[in-house]
């Protein structure tokens, strides 16, 4: 009785440090912005996470992460003006993206869909060079 009570409150102890990490693992800002002398004011929250590739195909107009926290994918959708930095800032081409590069992004909700605004590679992108070398022997006749 006593053991099923103590592993009652572990699950709920469990559960709750779980929902406690998510809500960590997201920041998010909110920039307003007022326009003109209509005094029309926009507001968008900025929401940054960190994860890894799980789908990238391109062409395509979405990229699949999976967060620290969750163990489903979640697509988040990009334009031409997202940003694809690596840990330096310096920017990087799209072709480099491969599945399980860890990331950390930032992006805005537009309707029912979040818009992935930068993405930054949390490791340098490795490119090598191969190279071929090719022996001829000749012998005289």
């Amino acid at each position: 009785m006593k053991q099923t009570r103590l592993m009652k409150m572990l699950a709920a102890g469990m559960a709750c440090a779980m929902a406690v990490s998510t809500v960590f693992a997201q920041t998010s800002s909110t920039t307003t912005t007022t326009a003109g002398a209509t005094g029309v004011t926009t507001s968008t929250s900025e929401v940054s996470g960190s994860g890894v590739i799980t789908t990238y195909t391109p062409g395509s107009d979405y990229i699949s992460f999976r967060t620290e926290t969750s163990t489903e994918p979640v697509r988040y959708y990009y334009t031409k003006k997202t940003v694809l930095v690596d840990p330096e800032g310096r920017a990087v081409e799209w072709s480099a993206l491969r599945p399980d590069m860890p990331v950390t992004y930032s992006y805005v909700k537009e309707g029912d869909r979040m818009v992935v605004t930068k993405v930054t590679l949390a490791k340098p992108v490795t490119t090598y060079q191969k190279e071929q070398t090719t022996t001829t022997t000749t012998t005289k006749p």
